[in-house]
This record gives C-alpha cells, structure tokens and sequence, in this order.
C-alpha cells in the first residue's frame, strides 16, 4: 500500500492539446460525476471513521482494512485491535466482506523494513509462529481472510514469500489469501522484487496490482500518481502469468495525490486527499488525458498531481476489456467517495 501520511498533510497545456482540458477560470475542480461498474475492494486505515465504508457501499464488495505489522525480528505479528474489528463490524453490517492486511512497515523507518520480511520469510519456525496467530485472530474474529501487503521485498524473498502464502492458505480453509504487489513496467524488475508472477497466481486467490506511486515520496520528482499506460504495462506483464485466469487479478488505483515543493529534492513532498488537492488547486487544475489524473502549479511553484472518482472510472475499460475481477482504491481516508453505475 502507499506510504500514507497519517496525519494527511503530509505542465500547463492549452485548451488545443489534444488529451488535456483544463477547469474553467475561477471554479474549483470538482469531483467528477464518474462511477465503475466493476466490484471494488477499498482499502481503510483501522483508525479512520467507519462512515467512510457507508458512504461508498453501493461500489464495496470488500474492504481491505490495515491492520497489523511484523515485528523487527520477523519473529511475531500482532493482533488486529478494537480499530480494526470496528472496521470489520463495519463491512459486515454492510454485507460486504473484510480482510486484513498483514504487512512490514515500520513506523520508526517510516517506509516498509525488508530486512524485517526476510527474517520472517527465511525461517520456517517464524512463518509457522506467524500464520499460528494469523490464523486464531482471523477465526476468532470473524474475518473472511488475510490480505498479504510485504512489500520493497529483494530477490532473496521469492522461495519464502511463497511459502508463506502456502502455509497460510493451508491454515485457513474457507478464507481467502490475497496479495498486493507493486507494479513495475519490466519482468527483470518484477523478480529482483520477489515476485514470482507465475507462481503467484496459482497460489492466491485474489492478486492486487498496487498501480500506484509511480511518483511521490523520494527521488520521481513531480508525475502522475499512476498513468494509465504506466499501469497498462505493468498490468499486462502479470497477465501474461496467470495462465488465463485474469479473474483472479484486481487493479489497484490511487484516491490521491502528492504535492512537489520546489525543493521537493530535499524531501519536501506533501500526501494530499482528492478534496485536499482540489482545494489547493482551484482554477489552476488541468485535466490531462494521457495520463487520466488532475495537475496543478501553484502560485508558489509547487505542483500538484492526483488521481480522483474521474480517474477511477476512465480505468473502467482497462479492467472491463482485460477480465480483470474489478479495482481496488487505497484508500477511502484520502479518496473521494466511490459510486456504482
């Protein structure tokens, strides 16, 4: 999942350009009155307001709540807390489903601890202890599976990632095991990450496509969030690895943007909500329909880029004419709300 600032602070073309359409002077850009068809699994933060799930009910099939890390030593993982089961409690007043995201951030890193992942992933005792209490919390909670969310894995995590998937599913028959990966645009790229996209797809029951922060944090500098062919290539590259059963596969989209400062190679970059950006952005917004997000430069020079409800259904097609099972949105804290068609 993306790196989210918890406390959510944190290329002009002419109306001629072909692809690119700017807001009108004066008004504010808007969310657009967009919605999917497909099915769609949002992703909550366990301390966000449980309304967020309500307000986009018509669209959920599945929320995604995080949920639960891995300790340093690779050697535990804790339980989801009353946060997440109230997130949980959420979805099933709803009748939709919930998972919960297992993952390796680190809140004193402040970024995912792959060396946390490979402590656990390399040892066979630590995957056993970790799926042990995996598998009494989903039980005795109630969830309807696991969503697996290891990520800035190394090639040296491929074997154990697997196993861990293996082991898992075998400990929780009835529930469903799921992974998120990141999307990269080459095969190389996708193995020096730990990703064997065969492999993968035969052992999980949903795939999560994170085709997201293509930029944002760290040293992209100022882009789209996700552009649609960046995503189209990364899309097509898992495809090409599951055999056929491209149903089995979500693509994950953006419900949010990040904001450049003209020093931003210092590290200032700020996370910003879809309302937060069109706040920010006013009339300078400029649609851009290559990449199918909203941009902005500021009057102090910052720039702005974001994904929103538009951006969600202009990927509509993508899912529809590839057979994907449907999208997912990280996350409903930042998004704008999500409607069905």
């Amino acid at each position: 999942m993306s790196k989210r600032v918890r406390a959510k602070t944190a290329k002009f073309g002419s109306l001629a350009l072909a692809g690119v359409v700017a807001v009108g002077v004066g008004l504010v850009a808007l969310p657009a009155d967009a919605a999917v068809s497909s099915p769609v699994l949002a992703y909550q933060f366990e301390g966000d307001a449980t309304s967020l799930i309500a307000a986009s009910a018509g669209a959920i099939e599945q929320v995604g709540v995080d949920g639960v890390n891995i300790t340093s030593d690779g050697t535990g993982v804790g339980r989801p807390d009353a946060d997440a089961t109230s997130q949980l409690a959420a979805a099933h007043s709803l009748g939709k489903k919930a998972e919960v995201l297992i993952g390796n951030f680190s809140e004193s890193l402040g970024d995912f601890d792959e060396p946390a992942a490979y402590r656990m992933l390399s040892s066979t005792a630590h995957i056993k202890a970790i799926v042990n209490t995996m598998k009494s919390a989903v039980n005795s909670q109630g969830w309807d599976g696991v969503d697996i969310d290891l990520e800035a894995l190394q090639a040296r995590d491929t074997s154990g990632l697997l196993t861990f998937i293996k082991t898992l599913k075998a400990a929780l028959p009835g529930k469903t095991v799921s992974i998120a990966i990141t999307c990269y645009t080459t095969e190389q790229e996708f193995t020096n990450a730990g990703y064997d996209l065969s492999a993968l797809g035969k052992a999980v029951d949903r795939l999560v496509l994170m085709a997201y922060d293509q930029h944002g944090f760290g040293d992209s500098g100022p882009g789209p969030v996700g552009a649609l062919s960046w995503q189209t290539t990364g899309l097509g590259i898992v495809l090409r690895h599951m055999g056929g059963d491209n149903g089995k596969v979500i693509l994950g989209e953006a419900g949010y943007g990040y904001r450049w400062y003209t020093d931003w190679r210092s590290g200032h970059v700020d996370q910003v909500s879809d309302a937060q950006a069109r706040s920010l952005a006013g009339s300078r917004a400029v649609w851009d329909g290559t990449a199918h997000e909203w941009h902005a430069t500021l009057a102090d020079g910052s720039i702005l880029w974001w994904a929103d409800a538009k951006s969600l259904a202009d990927r509509q097609s993508l899912v529809s004419d590839r057979g994907l099972h449907g999208l997912a949105v990280w996350d409903l804290g930042l998004s704008d709300p999500i409607t069905r068609s």
